[in-house]
Order: C-alpha cells, then sequence, then structure tokens
C-alpha cells in the first residue's frame, strides 16, 4: 500500500536509496518519465503539440528538464520550451541532455527584460504546462524570481479565457500564431508550485495542476486543504526505490488504494453458506429516521454479509422489511417510535448468536436512547441503579464493564450513538476495546470536547492520538477520510468527492463496515476496506449520473458492488 511521507522523510528515504546504489541520477530519469508518460497522455491526437516546462533550480528542476527531453524525442512534431528560473550548472547533465536535443531555453532574468514576452507567448500556445519548479523543496511566502514567473504565467492565462480573445495572438518575439483556444493541461511535478507539501497551505501565486505526479509516496500537504484543491488527479510515480527499504517500510502511515482493500478481503468459497460470511446485526432507526435503518442494513448485505438483521423500533419495521426483504428483524420496545431501555434485553437475549453488530443510524438524540446505549454496553446492577438520581449513576467497577463488554460482539459506533456517548461521562470507558468509531468532524469535537475548527486543523494527528486514547479504531470521515487505529497505524483514504456530502452516505459506510467486520476481518481492516469500497462507489455513482450534485446515498449503495468487484481484481 503507497506510504504518505513528510518532506523531510522523503529526503532520508532517497538518501537511503542512494546509498543503496539507486543514485540520485536514477531516481531522477523515473522521475522524469512517469511524467512524461502522463503528459503523453493528454497529447495524444493534437496536431503540432506544444509544452512548456517550468524548471527550478533544483532536482524537481532537472526532473522537468528529462521531461522536456523526452517529449521532444518521443512526440512527433512537439516542440518543447523550458523557461530556467535560474542558470544551470554547465556540468549539468540533464540541462546539457536537454539542450542537446534542442529544447527551446528561456532564461528568466533575460526574459524579465521583456516583461516575460517569450514565457508568455509560450503559455499562450502551450497544449501542456509542466510544473516543476519546486516540488517538495518549497518554503513559502513565494518571493523572488518565482513570483514574477508565476504572475506572467497567470497573466498569460487569463488572457487565453478572455472573451475577446483574437483569433490569433502573436508578438515580435514569436510571430507565428500559436494561441490556443482551451485552457493547457497543467501537471505539476511532486507537488504544485506554491504549495506546502507538508501542510497544504498555499501560496497565492499557486499553480491548480490538473494532475500531480509525485514519488514514490504521497506527500500529507496534497491531501490537506486548502492545498488538495490544488492536485487535481493524484498520481504516484516510481522512482526505483529497493524493496525492502527500511525508511520507507517503518512508516506507519499509507494511503489507501484498490490492491490493498482487495488483498484484505475475506475468500468466498464455492462450498460456503450464509453462515460463512457472518451475521451482522444492525441497530439502527426511529419514527423519523427510517432510512437510516435501511441503508446501513443494505451496506452490510452489499460488502458480502451472509445474514444482516436489522433490530429497529416496533413501529417501523413493517415499513422496513417491504423495503428490504433480505433481511431478518428483531422488534423493539421504542417510546413514540425512538429505542427505549427496554431494547436491551431484548437485545441481549439475540446477540451471542451475531458476529458484529452496529449501533447509531437514525437513532435520534432523545434521553431514552441514551439510557439504551448506556444500559446496553455496561448494564447498570439494581443496586446502583436504586442509588441513582435522575441521570446521574455511580461508575460501574473495572470487572462490571470487562463481563459487559464480553458479551457484546465487535462494535462499529456511528451516527446519533456517538452523540449519546459524548454526553457521557468517560465515556471511552464504557466502549470495548477495538470498536470502530466513525464520526464526521463535528461529532469528533463533542466525543473529544473539543472545538470543530480544531479537527479541520488537524485531522490526521488528532486522529491518530485518540484512536490511541480511546483504545479504539477511528474513521473520521470527509475529504480524504483518516482511519487510525491504537496502535498507531493510520491510513487515508482517496477520496474528496461532494458526491459523498449527502444525507445517508454515511448509513451506507456504517453498514459496509460492520458487514466486513461480521466477515471476520480485523477492526481496522473492516474500517479500511468499507471505507475504500465506499468512497469508490461514490465515485462511480458520480461518474455515471454525470454529476456529483445529483448523487443520493441510495445511488452509492448501488454501485458498491461495482467498487467491491474492482477490489477484487486488483487484488489479482
Amino acid at each position: 500500500m503507497p506510504k504518505i511521507v513528510t518532506v523531510k522523510q522523503m529526503r532520508a528515504i532517497e538518501k537511503a536509496t542512494d546509498a543503496a546504489g539507486h543514485t540520485y541520477a536514477d531516481m531522477m530519469q523515473l522521475a522524469g518519465r512517469a511524467v512524461t508518460e502522463r503528459a503523453k497522455d493528454h497529447l495524444r491526437g493534437v496536431a503540432d503539440p506544444r509544452v512548456v516546462v517550468l524548471v527550478g533550480p533544483g532536482n524537481n528542476g532537472g526532473d522537468g528538464l528529462v521531461v522536456a527531453r523526452l517529449l521532444l524525442e518521443e512526440v512527433n512534431d512537439c516542440a518543447v520550451g523550458a523557461l530556467l528560473l535560474a542558470p544551470r550548472d554547465a556540468d549539468d547533465d540533464v540541462f546539457a541532455a536537454a539542450q542537446e536535443a534542442g529544447v527551446v531555453l528561456i532564461d528568466a532574468e533575460a526574459d524579465r527584460t521583456d516583461d516575460f514576452a517569450q514565457l508568455f507567448d509560450w503559455v499562450m500556445g502551450a497544449d501542456v504546462i509542466i510544473d516543476a519548479l519546486f516540488g517538495t523543496s518549497l518554503r513559502l511566502p513565494l518571493e523572488g524570481d518565482a513570483v514574477d514567473v508565476l504572475e506572467s504565467v497567470h497573466r498569460a492565462l487569463a488572457h487565453r479565457r478572455a472573451e475577446d480573445l483574437p483569433p490569433a495572438y502573436t508578438t515580435p518575439a514569436n510571430p507565428e500564431p500559436i494561441i490556443r483556444a482551451d485552457d493547457p493541461v497543467i501537471i505539476a511535478v511532486d507537488c504544485p508550485s506554491g504549495l506546502d507539501c507538508d501542510t497544504g497551505e498555499v501560496d497565492e501565486l499557486a499553480l491548480t495542476a490538473h494532475e500531480t505526479v509525485t514519488f514514490a509516496a504521497a506527500k500529507p500537504g496534497l491531501l490537506t486543504f486548502p492545498g488538495a484543491n490544488y492536485v487535481g488527479h493524484l498520481h504516484l510515480g516510481d522512482i526505483g526505490l529497493p524493496v525492502p527499504l527500511p525508511e520507507l517500510d517503518k512508516i506507519a502511515l499509507t494511503l489507501v488504494d484498490a490492491a490493498e482493500s482487495g488483498a484484505r478481503l475475506p475468500q468466498r468459497p464455492l462450498d460456503s453458506h450464509k453462515g460463512t460470511f457472518g451475521k451482522a446485526m444492525v441497530v439502527a432507526g426511529s419514527l423519523n429516521y427510517t432510512g437510516a435503518a435501511y441503508l446501513a442494513a443494505a451496506g452490510a448485505y452489499r460488502v458480502g454479509a451472509g445474514l444482516v438483521t436489522g433490530a429497529s423500533p416496533q413501529i417501523i419495521v413493517p415499513m422496513l422489511a417491504g423495503m428490504l426483504p433480505e433481511a431478518t428483524w428483531l422488534l423493539l420496545p421504542h417510546d413514540m417510535g425512538v429505542i427505549n431501555e427496554a431494547a436491551v434485553r431484548v437485545l441481549r437475549e439475540e446477540i451471542a448468536d451475531y458476529d458484529a453488530m452496529l449501533l447509531g443510524p437514525g437513532f435520534g438524540r432523545e434521553d431514552v436512547t441514551g439510557e439504551f446505549l448506556r444500559e446496553l454496553l455496561v448494564p447498570q446492577e439494581q443496586e446502583r441503579r436504586s442509588r441513582a438520581i435522575g441521570f446521574v449513576q455511580d461508575a460501574p467497577t473495572n470487572a462490571e464493564v470487562e463481563a459487559a463488554h464480553a458479551e457484546l460482539p465487535p462494535l462499529v459506533i456511528d451516527a446519533d450513538a456517538l452523540n449519546l456517548l459524548a454526553g457521557m461521562d468517560d465515556w471511552a470507558r464504557l466502549v470495548p476495546p477495538g470498536t470502530i468509531l466513525t464520526p464526521h468532524p463535528g461529532e469528533f469535537a463533542r466525543l473529544a470536547n473539543i472545538d470543530t475548527a480544531d479537527v479541520a486543523a488537524d485531522r490526521l494527528a488528532l486522529a491518530i492520538d485518540k484512536a490511541a486514547e480511546w483504545d479504539c479504531v477511528v474513521v473520521l470521515k470527509g475529504a480524504f477520510t483518516v482511519i487510525a487505529a491504537p496502535d498507531g497505524f493510520a491510513a487515508v483514504l482517496p477520496f474528496a468527492s461532494p458526491a459523498l456530502a449527502s444525507a445517508g452516505t454515511g448509513d451506507v459506510l456504517a453498514g459496509a463496515i460492520v458487514g466486513l467486520l461480521a466477515q471476520g476481518l480485523a477492526p481496522f481492516d473492516a474500517a479500511l476496506v468499507g471505507g475504500w469500497l465506499h468512497g469508490m462507489a461514490g465515485v462511480r455513482a458520480a461518474e455515471l449520473i454525470g454529476t456529483a450534485a445529483s448523487v443520493m446515498a441510495g445511488d452509492v449503495l448501488e454501485m458498491l458492488p461495482e467498487a467491491l468487484a474492482q477490489a477484487e481484481n486488483a487484488r489479482g
């Protein structure tokens, strides 16, 4: 599975690779090849293609010069111009090779005297712009010549988009009409210039890439907003790192992909039966939120659970049974359509036969449901209950907590069950170790007793820290969902799609996770695979419908089988 590394970690990885005999020069050639292949995809079928490469002073600029040479050599009738932000050394091999191949070299200092006329012309006529100014070496704010160069690029791009643009644009520096009507494709090398690859901070002059080819591992700034808005489609380029490589292998933070998700899926033998794939109990729903129970139970089935039982307030079960006839149903006592404390006895008579249980979708936040949740997690002895005043109860002993937890199957806690938990003193003690919690940022903030703004500011670190503190697997939902385990391992999902920003999609996710948990996956694996399947289903639903704005939770549910097939095919 691809790793996520800081700039400092990446430098250590490259240094170790060089020491192992795969030199920086070797890595540069492979990096340039990876970017070249992406550029060639966009140039197929383009008549007289033109490419401009923005070349910075360091290794990132060297990668860009490799790209410039390869495109000139491998794409028919391609013209390639390279803007040199700073002079390159005479003994710079990639510079000499680009020069010998015929790349048009533009010196930024010289072009400045003519208001960057050459650069302006090349951008005006470019089909592809390769952004190789800084990569991971950038530290904000931008300054010096880079500011003038990027301002010139933005000015040319704005001119191309102007409504009064003439049919052809010429200047004394380039008398041939070379204007292109559409925006050029911008491909960033390792990291868009103007974006801090560690923090996701951006300069106002940062170029917004259509694609970013980063090398060997993803960088946290590429997956953190606002920087993630500038990345476009993220690709990982192979630069030939040796295997094994301790400096990379020890990294505990990963980026989830189809192959890794598929590798963690349970096998489905030909002689299997419904018991082979586990029994999931979905405790969900209320009179106001019937759909949540359906979406969660159906999600569990769609990822392969053998049998799903929906446990819901008795009053809504008839309509749910008609929506999902494949499920069995457990009728729970209720007060005015919400689960009440009497439901604990009904559930505890059944749960010994189940492999996993989901709590929370569509619960509502009524006090009686909070009492149900607390009593289910840790039943209160009658003597302590009789001493309780209102909602204040004596804390259960460690022995009582452990005994109660032993009677529960592996848990997923979602939605309103999380909000109800957050209102309980010492709630983390009441939750069995290894429980999967699936909060959105607001729910996470309530559980952690912090502001939601603080969650947005440091999602990754907070998820990792609280997973260890709470001894739970935390699925911090949102763009680039974070999945953190108590042992410090964490993963980030590669999805940031508004297709998943609609009511009910979280219920589908929770159902998918409990369905995988019921099939015997470890909690972290169930959360990782369920999250990837859910994210990919959202992406595919948007593609099928044609717009993310119209995607509903039911569309995501219906695309889970396609996402599952993609993961199965990727595992080989």
